[in-house]
């Protein structure tokens, strides 16, 4: 699977963590409102859709900007990612 990667997402606002695929070739804040849905759907809880989220590498801090492309971004296999609510 070349066009996506593997990352564990984080999400301290639920204190629980996911292992997920994605895909490397879309912009960053389509990511972020597909990670909402996917927490929801797994998860069962209610995270606001319309609620303002930011994407951050964990290990070195990194905001990513909504307008980003994936493969342009440090996000690997592995990397760990924080969704965190504004």
């Amino acid at each position: 699977m070349n066009n996506k990667v593997l990352v564990k997402l984080i999400v301290p606002e639920i204190d629980d963590e996911f292992d997920v695929f994605i895909p490397v070739n879309e912009i960053v804040w389509k990511i972020k409102k597909m990670l909402v849905k996917c927490v929801n759907d797994v998860d069962g809880v209610n995270l606001d859709i319309n609620k303002e989220y930011i994407l951050v590498k964990k290990d070195n801090n990194r905001v990513y900007k909504n307008n980003e492309i994936m493969i342009d971004t440090d996000i690997r296999n592995a990397s760990e990612l924080l969704l965190i609510s504004k």
